[in-house]
């Protein structure tokens, strides 16, 4: 905090912070008439949506003290935004102010006691954040002054005329000198050793407990032409220190880094090896165009020094578009992949190698292991040693002029740093390099090209003379040819053949072309508003539709990525835009996009925010005929992933993350943990990798008409998936851990391969194991009573045709043996278990075509009395469909043997046992649902790694091991014993929520916006955490009858013990199983929904029937006095009705958050809240002459509230009229 003192001498210790919405009441008192007379009548919120960097200062109360905001175009629209840098030439061509050194103030308000120091605060601290920014200025009217505030910072420019106004106004300008000036840099002395000691101290001690107290001193006395140290100094005083060296370890930085891009970081040299199977003198030719080394920028003699940062302009043709590498061979950020992953991967699998982006990644199995060969002398040095005073920190790129100075030969300055530092302001302007698979370096490594000093960029419109610039420019990617045509139809016509208007933009350095992007007006707004959470990031109805705009292409060469937010700003500006969006769309298993825009190339994901996508509700759209919500809304179209940015995100930082978290297992815990982490709109994760046996799920391989074998848990399916697009953010490893070195930190897979990591999530959960028979000879007529219970696994021979399904990749492979080998055959199937699976999988046989009397259902005896369904209507309605399809049912069977105990592979019959005498049947195929437990190898891995495993993997409350960097969640895990709740493990609750809850702790580690987390105290220590979420399961039963059931996490407990129990509560059932139009809903004693079971023969909205978990009864329309009124006789046409749209709505749980704000807030000094209220009557407090219901009542009928509640209800459903239209409101009757 910095402290401020007013003229009277009184004191405020304040901080500066990006402003937020709810700061704008605030904002609006400190406007004044003066205010309004400088600046112009202001809407607040349209200013904090415009613009591009908003400050407000707080004092230690979180007052508001003042505000600014900046825009990068003038106030009082004195010009058009994109032509204001002219007219400001104009008024002094000797003052280089460029859109990336520029920006404007349109207002600034403060609490006049304190206005000037608070100004001069704010003015810093922009100057701090921007590190390029280097004039601010503002216009005001030529007639006003100044006043005794801004007068203080801003100093008189020129005069310009107004384009809007007939009257003239007054330019004024801030220096970046007078605020936070460039710090001067210098080669260190050792006199500087006491002035810098304290800054390393303050970081770290270890260097001096291994070199000594005087280790910095001999460093810098041991400088010669290969090792320099430099310093940076304010006012005399060295506050920042960079020790470089010229001898790097080139060799090991081609064994572990990908450097092709940037050809090793060597000079070209003939003898270069840089492809597979070619020779030197054969690859040469194409060497020159794929990978040149970037060491022809060139200054003239005459060129003065002072110059060097602004005239580095002597650049060859070839040198700004030689480093966009044709084909990536790794284009995310982790240290380990798969060949079958590179194989699938898409465009815009982007993580830190933030470079072009093609749509498939070629890099075979064959070339995996090759590594270039670089005979050329390096062209890098290194940094070994750098530290800087935090105060000083944004200044930290001004020492990479004077050390590339040092070394006028070299190209590339590189830093290593460890994967869990940081990343600090001067590698936030490096290229991070991908590592190799097999990489044995536990560093991250950055990178920075001599040209990125360029200051000259300019961003304009591309016009027809840049064609053939362009055509070179992109002419060594695979997406090219895509590029060039819709610039053709930018240059022809300006529009897209739908008649879309269309925009290009080109960079450029030195008259050479270094960046292109292509963008469409966005002319499906409507959709994105309705599909997608952009409102978490734009007031919607504060943007123009044609402020709207979709990026289709981003090309920037990588040695100029640090400017490529200011690229996207420039975007913005000159296009008139306020919003960009990017769209992403899911890889078929064919490789092919449904799209022809799918996957265009673009290389700025990373400074883009995914976009969550917003639950839609089912509309009965025959029912409500005109009142369904209109075709933009409701249409259905490929799903898509969406990015999106905006003015105001342009100059917000991101936190960039580059521990290696590692997730083990692609169940629906892990899913959900990932998802939680990538949804982060502030956090880049560059580092996140997911080890699967069938790598991402989601890749819809059974295609959305087919039936599935197992019953979902409706945490996700395929199209969640392909709104995520989690192959853009993680890095996947096709492969099965079988092992953990938790000394060396990875994890060992079935191919030898590992896969280093820093924070380890293990979510394989429990699969179907293959089932042990016990070895019953039924010839002696045994009985399951006399069968010695066993628990070992099987260890056997496998049979080719046994089925143990457990993903969409088993089934997949399951349908495909049945077409090849069983169709067409006369054998029998066996499905062997008692889950709910086996099932889902009767009706997927008898629905692709085989027959009943083939199939043979055997049941084993059940664990306990309650059954996977537990309902036993339903059950009986199944059963009835069963025994209709001639589907053979057997009970209480355990299995004896294959093929009289003879040679199991293949299964041409089954022997089991039963309570009463054996029975033997032939079969073809064996599935097998009958008992889920953690795999073995999983399970060998784990405790050959000395982790506790007691039955499953032991956990404590906030997911840990005993391991602290290994955490574990989902059915693997049960809680530890000192908990005293063996009954309750993670396989009683939601997943998904599981998945989040364990990503909400790491965030902890990682996110600096997060309050600490207060250790609880020990007593509550000893308590589990209970999670709240709905429990679901469904799928498509024989009949066929499409079956749901929705109920709180619980221990499991037959349901007529339920019913029984006194404080039950209320069931409301309508129709019968038999019948297909069963619909169950428990209310609880506290009138809640708490169990849904529905069973029908036609298909229902899931969805909406999911969103009724947890509402109020009376919220559903009274409906348990309506049942009690026998008006409701079926629960699906009355949750059709149009009353219930608003309830299925995804911010309806925002709405009963608002009115309970409401209640429990005094609205009215004189009036109590209705929350205070209650408690009051539950104490005691007020003597009641009627019933209290009745009373609290009248009192919300007669007080503020009532009022209150409407107008929340009434804005809810007017905001939100596209998905509602079929609510009434005043104004439209």
């Amino acid at each position: 905090m910095t402290t401020l003192t007013s003229p009277r001498g009184r004191k405020e210790f304040v901080h500066c912070r990006r402003t937020e919405s709810q700061d704008i009441n605030s904002i609006n008192s400190l406007i004044r008439k003066f205010t309004e007379n400088l600046f112009g009548r202001i809407n607040i919120i349209y200013l904090l949506e415009k613009a591009n960097l908003a400050i407000t200062l707080c004092n230690d109360r979180e007052e508001i003290m003042a505000h600014a905001a900046f825009i990068d175009y003038p106030n009082w629209d004195i010009v058009k935004q994109d032509e204001w840098v002219n007219l400001f030439r104009e008024l002094d061509s000797e003052l280089p102010c460029t859109p990336l050194n520029t920006l404007f103030m349109h207002l600034f308000v403060a609490i006049d006691e304190y206005a000037i120091s608070c100004c001069k605060e704010i003015i810093g601290t922009v100057f701090k954040a921007v590190p390029d920014l280097h004039f601010i200025f503002l216009t005001i009217p030529s007639y006003m002054s100044l006043g005794t505030t801004l007068i203080t910072i801003f100093e008189p420019f020129g005069i310009v005329p107004s384009f809007n106004y007939n009257e003239e106004f007054s330019v004024h300008v801030c220096h970046r000198h007078r605020h936070c000036p460039q710090l001067y840099i210098r080669q260190a002395r050792v006199e500087d050793h006491d002035d810098l000691m304290p800054i390393f101290m303050r970081h770290d001690t270890s260097l001096r407990e291994i070199y000594g107290d005087y280790f910095l001193a001999e460093l810098i006395e041991a400088q010669d032409e290969e090792n320099y140290s430099v310093v940076c100094e304010d006012k005399g005083t060295a506050v920042g220190f960079m020790s470089v060296c010229s001898q790097v370890n080139m060799e090991l930085l081609h064994q572990c880094f990908d450097l092709g891009p940037f050809n090793g970081l060597c000079k070209r040299h003939p003898d270069d090896i840089l492809e597979p199977g070619r020779t030197p003198s054969i690859q040469q030719s194409k060497s020159s165009v794929k990978y040149e080394s970037l060491q022809s920028i060139q200054k003239t003699e005459d060129e003065s020094e002072e110059q060097d940062i602004h005239t580095m302009e002597e650049i060859k043709e070839d040198v700004l578009i030689e480093h966009l590498p044709e084909s990536p061979s790794l284009s995310t950020s982790t240290s380990e992949r798969s060949p079958e992953i590179l194989e699938e991967e898409i465009l815009t699998s982007e993580m830190s190698y933030d470079f072009v982006k093609t749509s498939k990644v070629s890099l075979t199995i064959d070339d995996e292991d090759f590594r270039p060969v670089y005979r050329g002398a390096s062209s890098a040095f290194c940094i070994q040693l750098f530290c800087i005073d935090e105060k000083y920190e944004t200044r930290s790129l001004d020492f990479m002029k004077f050390v590339f100075s040092l070394f006028p030969h070299k190209d590339f300055c590189i830093i290593s740093v460890p994967h869990l530092t940081p990343e600090f302001v001067l590698i936030q302007n490096f290229i991070r390099i991908v590592p190799f698979n097999n990489s044995i370096l536990d560093n991250d490594l950055y990178i920075f090209h001599r040209a990125g000093l360029l200051k000259s960029i300019n961003i304009r419109l591309a016009t027809a003379n840049d064609a053939h610039s362009i055509e070179n420019f992109i002419r060594t990617l695979k997406l090219s040819q895509s590029i060039l045509e819709d610039f053709t139809r930018y240059n022809v016509a300006r529009r897209d053949p739908d008649g879309t208007t269309v925009q290009a933009f080109v960079a450029e350095v030195s008259n050479q072309i270094v960046g292109i992007s292509i963008i469409r007006n966005e002319m499906d707004i409507e959709y994105i508003r309705s599909h997608y959470n952009i409102e978490d990031f734009i007031y919607y109805n504060h943007h123009q539709r044609e402020e709207h705009g979709h990026m289709y292409h981003f090309v920037l060469n990588p040695i100029f990525q640090h400017y490529r937010k200011y690229f996207l700003k420039e975007i913005l500006r000159l296009s008139f835009k306020s919003c960009l969006y990017y769209a992403i769309y899911p890889q078929s298993r064919e490789g092919k996009f449904q799209n022809p825009y799918a996957h265009s190339l673009t290389s700025a994901l990373h400074y883009l925010v995914p976009v969550r996508p917003r639950r839609q509700i089912v509309y009965p759209l025959e029912e409500l005929g005109i009142n369904a919500p209109s075709k933009e809304v409701s249409k259905d179209q490929p799903c898509y992933a969406l990015y999106h940015t905006n003015r105001k995100l342009m100059l917000e930082p991101k936190v960039t993350i580059n521990a290696r978290i590692v997730v083990v297992g692609a169940s629906s815990v892990g899913i959900s943990f990932l998802e939680t982490l990538i949804f982060c709109p502030h956090l880049k994760f560059n580092n996140l990798t997911l080890i699967s046996i069938h790598g991402l799920p989601g890749r819809n391989l059974l295609h959305t008409g087919q039936r599935k074998f197992l019953a979902s848990d409706h945490c996700f399916n395929d199209k969640d998936y392909a709104l995520m697009s989690l192959c853009s953010w993680v890095n996947v490893v096709v492969g099965k851990m079988t092992g953990i070195n938790r000394a060396a930190k990875h994890v060992i897979l079935s191919n030898e391969k590992i896969v280093p990591y820093d924070h380890l999530i293990l979510c394989t959960g429990q699969q179907y194991q293959v089932p042990r028979p016990t070895g019953a000879d039924i010839t002696k007529l045994l009985t399951n009573r006399e069968i010695k219970d066993c628990k070992e696994r099987y260890t056997g021979k496998i049979p080719s045709n046994l089925f143990t399904l457990n993903d969409e990749e088993d089934c997949l492979r399951a349908l495909k043996w049945i077409h090849e080998n069983f169709i067409l055959s006369e054998g029998n199937v066996i499905i062997y278990g008692n889950t709910i699976d086996i099932y889902t999988t009767v009706e997927t046989l008898l629905h692709i075509g085989i027959s009943g009397n083939r199939i043979h259902m055997v049941q084993p005896p059940l664990g306990s009395n309650i059954t996977c369904i537990n309902n036993y209507e339903v059950e009986s309605a199944v059963e009835e469909a069963l025994l209709a399809a001639n589907v053979s049912i057997y009970h209480e069977a355990i299995l004896a043997q294959w093929n009289d105990g003879e040679d199991p592979d293949p299964i041409i019959c089954a022997s089991f046992t039963t309570p009463t005498k054996p029975f033997k049947i032939q079969c073809t195929v064996f599935f097998s649902f009958h008992e889920k437990n953690v795999d073995y190898e999983t399970f060998k891995a784990l405790n050959d790694s000395c982790l506790v495993y007691d039955g499953r993997l032991v956990i404590d409350t906030t997911f840990h091991t005993n391991d602290i960097t290994i955490r574990a969640a989902g059915p693997l895990t049960k809680f530890s014993n000192r908990y005293y709740s063996n009954e309750w493990t993670h396989s009683n609750f939601s997943s998904k929520e599981i998945g989040f809850q364990l990503a909400a702790t790491m965030l902890n580690l990682f996110d600096p916006t997060l309050e600490p987390v207060v250790e609880p105290p020990g007593d509550l220590d000893r308590l589990i955490p209970i999670y709240k979420g709905a429990k679901m399961k469904g799928g498509l039963l024989p009949g066929p009858y499409y079956y749901l059931h929705v109920g709180k996490p619980m221990i499991p407990t037959p349901l007529e013990v339920q019913i029984a129990q006194g404080d039950f509560g209320l069931q409301i059932i309508t129709g019968q199983a038999k019948s297909g139009n069963y619909f169950r809903i428990h209310i609880n004693k506290y009138q809640m929904v708490e169990t849904i079971t529905c069973l029908s023969s036609e298909p229902f909205p899931i969805s909406n029937y999911i969103a009724l978990f947890g509402q109020h009864e009376q919220v559903l329309n009274n409906l348990c006095s309506r049942h009690r009124e026998g008006l409701i006789t079926d629960l699906y046409s009355f949750f059709t009705e149009p009353w219930s749209m608003a309830i299925f709505h995804d911010r309806f749980i925002d709405l009963k958050k608002e009115l309970r704000q409401i209640l429990a807030t005094k609205e009215d000094e004189e009036v109590p809240s209705m929350e205070s209220l209650v408690l009051q009557i539950l104490d005691e407090e007020i003597n009641l002459y009627e019933k209290p219901k009745k009373y609290l009542q009248k009192f919300f009928q007669e007080t503020i509230y009532k009022a209150e509640v409407e107008k929340s209800i009434l804005d809810y459903l007017h905001y939100n009229k596209y998905h509602l239209p079929m609510y009434a409101w005043p104004g439209i009757i």
